[in-house]
């Protein structure tokens, strides 16, 4: 397995771009299972999970041909709606297969999902929905088994708000008859970017971005051509390294309307963040101030940067809270960053942070994706050299990492 190894401290400076969102290309890529015609996604990341969906769409009958940043889908007949544990192990997102599958054949069998191990996942939310929508749902051996001869429109209100399962039903609810609505669904940018791509498909969707979405069921959608959004986590980590390390970046191809919560964050320790375009610039120079943070659905605090600004904690003055809501096992990366020598105590839900605290180099694991990321930044600010375990975790949803932060001035490599 690939590490990787980093000698700090060094202060990041320069321009780097930002890739296409995986959060909102998973969905995307799912979506062309709805249609026979070719569906072109551009903007699209190279990165690992990327590539395990294309294998599981090519799964099912599907041809997809990759050409660098794009590639087109094309779903004549669906071979077999079976997704089998091999592929779907790696990446809890598969379950987005669920949806047009059954809409589009009558007929699923997918294996419970893996990824990340972050807490629990359920997708008890998406079998609910899918049961209101006229499916006959059970679950043996580990795999998900759902058939419906044709899904019909209902009134769906999630109990929480969950991002892949709002996806998920409205995958499904395009092609169903009559009127689906939406409760407490998901407002995430990623929602909205695939609520694009339907309509751009045919599909009838209002209301996408907000808590309420109602969908017309359509008896066919047909293909086009979609640019995905760009990743806000990825620029978010380069936003908060940037800080971390007192340098200056300038992160282009954003989407700085999309980073409203983490924005404000920075600006309360002293950082400054200016935004002009689709280019947002991010300044640090001396001390700055701790400031609490609390995640929360889409427009708040991501989850996805709670381990990234836990690292950026432990270089400010003060204390700070960071409190966990979406996820109970969030704070693996805990114990390596106290392995670098930051001051933290766990508490429950709450990690409390003090700083600043000097950072110095150690062999630490990843346990996650966005720990991966969380470690390579206190990395970046530690002295000494650190070397990081276990990045295929990383891969999975940075595009070449280690390339982007050396022309930043970063020293690190990849060793295989």
């Amino acid at each position: 397995m690939d590490r990787f190894v980093i000698e700090g401290p060094v202060r990041l400076a320069g321009e780097v771009t930002v890739s296409g969102a995986k959060n909102a290309a998973l969905p995307c890529l799912a979506a062309a299972l709805l249609t026979a015609d070719a569906v072109r996604l551009e903007n699209l990341p190279d990165v690992a999970d990327i590539r395990t969906l294309g294998k599981l769409l090519q799964q099912v009958g599907a041809e997809v041909v990759r050409d660098r940043r794009c590639a087109a889908i094309e779903a004549r007949t669906i071979g077999s709606a079976d997704a089998p544990y091999d592929l779907v192990k790696t990446m809890r997102a598969s379950v987005l297969v669920l949806g047009p599958l059954l809409a589009r054949v009558g007929e699923v069998r997918v294996s419970l999902p893996g990824g990340c191990a972050i807490g629990v996942r359920p997708i008890n939310l998406h079998l609910a929905a899918f049961e209101k929508l006229g499916a006959e749902v059970r679950l043996e051996h580990g795999y998900v088994e759902a058939r419906a001869a044709r899904l019909k429109g209902a009134d769906v209100a999630f109990d929480t708000v969950t991002v892949t399962g709002t996806e998920n039903v409205m995958l499904a609810a395009t092609l169903a008859r009559g009127t689906t609505r939406l409760r407490n669904a998901a407002r995430e940018p990623e929602v909205v970017d695939l609520a694009r791509l339907l309509i751009a498909m045919g599909a009838r969707i209002e209301g996408a971005g907000t808590d309420t979405i109602v969908i017309e069921g359509v008896e066919t959608l047909h293909g086009a051509d979609h640019a995905v959004i760009p990743d806000r986590i990825e620029a978010g980590t380069y936003a908060v390294a940037a800080a971390a390390t007192r340098g200056d970046v300038r992160i282009a191809r954003c989407a700085p309307e999309h980073l409203g919560a983490l924005v404000a964050r920075l600006r309360a320790t002293g950082a400054s963040v200016e935004s002009e375009g689709d280019v947002l610039r991010v300044r640090a120079d001396g001390p700055l101030l701790s400031h609490d943070v609390a995640t929360a659905p889409y427009p708040g605090f991501p989850t996805d940067l709670q381990a990234q600004w836990m690292a950026l904690a432990t270089g400010l003055d003060g204390i700070a809270t960071i409190t966990e809501t979406i996820f109970e096992n969030r704070f693996q990366h805990v114990a390596e960053l106290v392995r670098m020598g930051a001051n933290i105590r766990l508490e429950g839900r709450w990690a409390v942070v003090e700083g600043p605290s000097r950072l110095t180099g150690a062999r630490v694991m990843a346990s996650d994706l966005r720990a991966s990321a969380a470690l390579v930044l206190a990395a970046l600010a530690a002295e000494g050299e650190t070397t990081i375990e276990r990045v295929y975790h990383l891969d999975r949803g940075y595009q070449r990492m280690e390339e982007k932060l050396r022309a930043l001035g970063a020293r690190v490599r990849r060793v295989s």
